[in-house]
């Protein structure tokens, strides 16, 4: 390990510093760390339900990362913190892009959200864009798998990500208290730096946070991924006033991320820089909500964000094309009491978005997209029986500067059913009609795209994608086991890909031929399963051993049997945890199948397994807690590439990387 840089110690002694004085001012130290899986289905409340329920009660497939098993996930990138969980896999472009995949589908068809609202970045417009979030500061992580068009629009046909950062306080905060973390990073020779305070008097309760990033590039099994640096800083600042009725409350924070694109490294001996990527967002928010605030009415919630984003990529010192994008989302969610039975919430949600690129690959002309939509979810039991069911309109509209403009009316149904046939035993049915309208790219895209290494073009007569998915899930929750089961089927209409032409045109800017590819679209089939089990092994004078294993695999073909390109492969994990008072650790295998389904003109990927470990020492102290711990990632340095990325070929996942780190909580 390299000798600490002098800003690197002042840092952390200042995290640490800052910490032990606000501990002093605090009663009760964080215990989260010590919740276990079935304590934590019970409780965590899934925030992107309007009905705010728990993991365990939504019929739809749910899963949500909090407190210790967070923190064993956290990474770089959104993608690769979630990708252990079933059926999330993630697209890979270097260390600073990774964007979630859920059951086969990504870019426009996942919606990114950050606490509810969307993050109205630019990430699902290319795999070389990152997504301007980051999941170190994140208080939890929730993932609904299949279309989640019914809450959220257009843009979760495949599922929805929602960040919750709790930058907003939302009930009221009594004592100082916060976190901080340092660590670093062996593959990438880096520090992460982290911390988050939130505090409160009265009526008043405010949030503040910071992360400080600085990781080279870094090192895999065939030696240093050149131009894969990512060096990122980002901070945020929140308040509310809060009411025994409600609160009220705004936040701002920016995000910034200057990284490298290892698919275009340069060529130091002919002079040709690196591509870079410098990354800048604004976010203003503003949440409100009521709580009974009329006859019949449980809640109002209220919440609008506006963001000022651009992306700059550089080469060398020269600015190659800017992307712009400015844009405004508001939501409002009404729930209701019982009534007649049922309960449930309507909810109204409106967006209003700018992007523009200017420059060489300017692939996309400048548009406006203004959408507005309209849900209802109603719930009802029947001893122990459970049904849900809900609509929703949305009218999307498209406006290129230079094109016609486009309309489309999509619209969502669902219905779902929960079955409690036994105390242990659950069983549900979900089926779904979603639609999509096409995004920018799809309609209007004509020029020569980076991150695909082609040239592409879009369809301005897109036609909305639609999608009808059948899930069946079985759940077992024991003592000492507990287990689920899904299997599902998804038709899609008239679904939208990027389709290879065969033919080639000269890009001008660096005298080689660009293969042709264009958006087009055909019907096609999704299926596919999920399976997961944690046992309890024992719980003795030796300390508590679960063993958790989980598969996930998904097939997806064109209707007239072709595969579909860059389909995630099947997956097997086993993971070995032990816990004994103050000490924790874990050992885990994930291992990914060869993918040979693949599409014309697309190459199949070997398989590979990763070999992680990680060992933690926490302590509870009277007013805080502090946690040292270690992390082994890729322990047998193997080879490993990302079938679901355009860069498998150029670009492999990290070698054998050790982690060191301290957390602080009080």
């Amino acid at each position: 390990m390299p000798q600490l840089s002098r800003r690197h110690l002042v840092v952390a002694l200042s995290f640490a510093l800052g910490t032990a004085h606000a501990s002093a001012q605090h009663e009760h130290a964080d215990d989260r760390h010590k919740e276990g899986h079935a304590e934590k289905l019970d409780r965590v409340v899934v925030t992107a339900s309007p009905l705010r329920s728990t993991e365990e009660a939504i019929a739809q497939p749910a899963e949500v990362l909090s407190g210790a098993m967070l923190d064993r996930a956290r990474a770089a990138t959104l993608g690769e913190t979630i990708s252990g969980l079933p059926g999330v896999q993630a697209s890979h472009f270097g260390a600073a892009v990774s964007r979630p995949i859920i059951r086969g589908l990504d870019g426009a068809r996942v919606g990114v959200l950050q606490s509810g609202l969307a993050t109205l970045d630019a990430s699902a417009l290319s795999q070389d864009h990152a997504a301007a979030i980051e999941p170190f500061l994140a208080d939890q992580i929730e993932v609904l798998k299949g279309p989640a068009t019914l809450l959220f629009g257009t843009g979760a046909i495949g599922g929805i990500v929602n960040v919750v950062d709790g930058r907003i306080p939302e009930a009221p905060i009594e004592t100082l208290g916060g976190r901080a973390e340092t660590r670093y990073d062996s593959a990438t020779r880096g520090f992460t730096h982290l911390a988050r305070v939130d505090g409160g008097g009265d009526r008043l309760a405010w949030h503040v946070d910071g992360l400080y990033r600085d990781l080279e590039d870094y090192e895999t099994p065939h030696g240093r991924q050149q131009n894969s640096f990512n060096r990122g800083k980002s901070g945020a600042f929140g308040s509310s006033w809060i009411t025994d009725v409600g609160f009220v409350g705004a936040s701002i924070a920016r995000y910034e991320n200057r990284y490298g694109n290892p698919g275009e490294p340069g060529d130091a001996e002919h002079d040709e820089p690196g591509v870079t990527i410098d990354m800048n967002q604004d976010r203003y928010e503003l949440r409100g909500g009521l709580t009974a605030p009329a006859e019949a009415i449980d809640a109002l919630r209220v919440s609008v964000a506006h963001t000022d984003y651009e992306h700059t990529e550089f080469e060398g010192d020269e600015i190659g094309t800017r992307f712009l994008r400015d844009g405004s989302e508001g939501r409002l969610e009404l729930s209701h009491t019982e009534l007649g039975g049922w309960l449930g919430a309507i909810g109204l949600q409106a967006s209003d978005t700018r992007f523009e690129a200017i420059g060489e690959e300017a692939f996309v002309p400048r548009t406006n997209t203004r959408s507005l939509g309209l849900f209802l979810v109603e719930q009802r039991s029947f001893g122990p029986l459970q049904f849900e069911v809900g609509g929703r309109v949305d009218r999307v509209r498209t406006d290129p500067i230079d094109g016609a403009s486009r309309s489309f009316r999509p619209h969502s149904l669902s219905a779902s059913g929960l079955w409690q046939f036994d105390a242990a035993w659950r069983l549900s049915l979900n089926l779904d009609h979603a639609e999509r309208a096409p995004a920018e790219e799809e309609l209007f895209a004509n020029g020569p795209h980076a991150a695909t290494a082609s040239f592409e073009i879009g369809n301005p007569d897109l036609r909305r994608e639609q999608a009808n998915q059948a899930e069946l899930g079985l759940h077992f929750h024991g003592e000492r086991l507990h287990a689920k089961l899904s299997a599902y089927r998804n038709r899609f209409e008239d679904f939208i890909y990027l389709v290879d032409t065969g033919g080639h045109v000269e890009d001008d800017h660096h005298g080689d031929e660009l293969p042709v590819r264009q958006w087009t679209q055909a019907d096609a089939r999704f299926r596919g399963f999920e399976a997961e089990a944690e046992w309890r092994l024992a719980d003795n004078d030796y300390g508590r051993f679960d063993l958790r294993a989980f598969a996930d695999s998904v097939r997806a073909t064109l209707a007239d049997g072709g595969n579909l390109p860059r389909i995630a492969p099947a997956r097997l994990g086993l993971t070995l945890d032990w816990q004994r008072d103050a000490w924790r650790a874990s050992l885990s295998s994930i291992g990914y199948k060869r993918q040979n389904d693949v599409a014309e003109n697309e190459t199949p990927t070997a398989g590979y397994a990763l070999v992680n470990a990680h060992v933690a020492y926490h302590v509870d102290g009277r007013h805080n807690a502090w946690e040292v711990f270690f992390d082994a990632k890729n322990l047998t340095d193997r080879s490993a590439r990302v079938h679901t990325s355009f860069l498998k070929d150029s670009v492999a996942l990290p070698g054998r990387n050790f982690a060191l780190g301290l957390r602080l909580f009080f």
